[in-house]
């Protein structure tokens, strides 16, 4: 059997019994940071074989443990939380179900949900996002994305890059609430919330940080196509309509781009 264990987020004691019974009865545990691993087993008197399983192998090592798991027990962990969720598991479950080969998923620590709750704001219904693109002008194009998106979005970041993420957050989305959440359940956790251009002046520790915004709750309800015709009739470009409806109400450029397309059918434009 494989075990999908998670581990504390910061906190020790966040634990739980269950994960330590798997660790007690394993015969290895696959690990992203071996040394990572052994300091928390090492907390717990706990003695092991480790086996290196992060984003650089996962896919070699994903068949490797599958062999293994034929006549072993092997506990998967990550350095902090879910295995699976921005962390090494994805690939290996797909793998296994691949293979028919069972495996189990025990409950635990995770830092998404931790923030949204801290974060006071709608937890209806929600995206957990992860982490968004290193470079700015790709993360620019994934929030355009996600502008118009109704309900409340989690992200993760690091923190060379949180203020520079908010910034382009605020360029984008304009300036929602959001909440930050940094060094959850470890000594110097903060959580700071408010508008975006606010919790930007007040950020100043380092730390792993999670990001919850408020979704698009804007209630106008825009005319595309007269919004279209006023802006083609005025000399605009239709390609350059669609851009600037999309930017002014906040609709899918792609949305707007097939309203667009009838028009020229029906030879309004």
């Amino acid at each position: 059997m494989i075990y999908f264990c998670p581990t504390p987020i910061g906190n020790l004691s966040d634990i739980t019994m269950r994960t330590l019974e798997v660790f007690e009865k394993v015969d290895l545990i696959a690990c992203e940071d071996t040394r990572v691993t052994m300091k928390l087993l090492s907390h717990f008197n706990i003695k092991k074989q480790l086996i290196a399983y992060h984003k650089f192998n996962e896919r070699e090592k994903a068949e490797e443990l599958i062999e293994l798991s034929k006549e072993k027990d092997i506990a998967l962990v990550s350095d902090a939380g879910m295995p699976g969720i921005s962390d090494p598991g994805a690939v290996l479950a797909t793998e296994l179900i691949k293979s028919g080969v069972e495996f189990n998923v025990l409950p635990g620590a995770n830092a998404a949900t931790v923030a949204l709750i801290n974060s006071g704001l709608n937890t209806d219904h929600f995206l957990f996002y992860g982490f968004l693109n290193s470079k700015s002008s790709a993360r620019l194009k994934e929030l355009d994305t996600l502008k118009s998106f109704p309900y409340t979005m989690i992200f993760y970041e690091a923190p060379h890059r949180i203020l520079k993420v908010l910034e382009d957050m605020k360029t984008v989305f304009g300036d929602r609430n959001v909440s930050v959440s940094r060094e959850l359940t470890k000594m110097y956790e903060t959580t700071y919330r408010g508008k975006i251009s606010e919790v930007i002046e007040s950020i100043h520790e380092k730390g792993e940080f999670v990001i919850v915004v408020e979704g698009n709750t804007k209630e106008e309800e825009f005319d595309v196509r007269a919004l279209l015709i006023e802006k083609i009739s005025n000399g605009v470009k239709p390609s350059q309509a669609v851009k600037k409806v999309s930017a002014e109400t906040g609709i899918n450029k792609n949305e707007v781009y097939k309203v667009s397309l009838e028009l020229k059918e029906n030879g309004d434009a």
